[in-house]
Parts: C-alpha cells; sequence; structure tokens
C-alpha cells in the first residue's frame, strides 16, 4: 500500500517535573507516553477527532512499541516529537517519532520511537483490511506543527 512520505506533524512539549526521576532525567517509561501523544496528535490530523475511525465500526491496537535512546532529556528540556508514516501495510500501519531537544541552538537526537497498529473492527476487536478513510489520510501530503510546550 502507498503512503505519502510528505506527511508530518512535530509536536513541542516540555518536560515536566513528574515525568523525571531523582537525578532529573525523564524516566524511560514516560517515553512511551510522548510517542503515544505525539500519534495521537497525528492521527488527529490525519482523520480529525479519532471519534471518526469509531464511528466507522474500527479502532487501531499498539502491537509493537520500540524505543531507541540516543541522550537523555532532563526536568524542563523542550522535546519536539516529529511523527511520520513509515509502513504501510494490509492490517497494519507503523509511525516513527523522532525525539529531539535544542542544546546550545541546536537540534539533538534524544530517542526514536516506533509504533505498529493493527487495525480492528469493532464491537468484536478482529483484525481487519485499513479502513479507505485511513488509505486515502495517508496518501495525503501535509505538514502541521502543535505546540503544548508553554
Amino acid at each position: 500500500m502507498t503512503y505519502c512520505e510528505k506527511n508530518d506533524l512535530t509536536l513541542y512539549l516540555r518536560a515536566r517535573y513528574g515525568e523525571c526521576d531523582a537525578q532529573n532525567v525523564v524516566f524511560n517509561a514516560r517515553y512511551a507516553d510522548y510517542a503515544d501523544i505525539a500519534a495521537t496528535e497525528y492521527l488527529r490530523a490525519l482523520i480529525g477527532d479519532y471519534s471518526n475511525l469509531q464511528a466507522a465500526n474500527y479502532e487501531n491496537q499498539v502491537v509493537s512499541l520500540n524505543i531507541d535512546w540516543k541522550r537523555s532529556a532532563v526536568f524542563d528540556d523542550v522535546l519536539a516529537l516529529k511523527v511520520h508514516t513509515s509502513h504501510v501495510g494490509n492490517t497494519s500501519f507503523q509511525f516513527t517519532v523522532d525525539c529531539t531537544k535544542k542544546d546550545n541552538g541546536q537540534w539533538l537526537q534524544v530517542a526514536q520511537m516506533r509504533i505498529t497498529y493493527v487495525m480492528v473492527t469493532t464491537p468484536n476487536y478482529e483484525k481487519c483490511q485499513i479502513p479507505a478513510l485511513l488509505k486515502e489520510a495517508f496518501a495525503k501530503p501535509f505538514s502541521r506543527v502543535v505546540d503544548q510546550a508553554g
């Protein structure tokens, strides 16, 4: 299945105190939260409200989440989470989330997360083909910035 390689969303978040460990470093499990928040905003940019998918009797479920770390983020860092579609199959798709932070005027990679979703029908939650609503959205170019860093 084809998808547009020119669709992306950049979400800016600030690392909050409660997301950090005793050394003021963002706790590793928070990156899964960051990936989910960024993917949700990206999906919103693709199809509008998630309820549009649910109204058509579809949902997506995470079947894989991989995180590779390059450096630490610390309390009060502004993080840029850039999301794009990296794979579309028949029943599943993958988003890649590149997490960077600004340090001495340049953006440095903190982590990369890859989230694989499988499509299911509701209410029985059986695996199914990716619906036209998503196929069409994956094929359209767009670029969006969402700033939640304050």
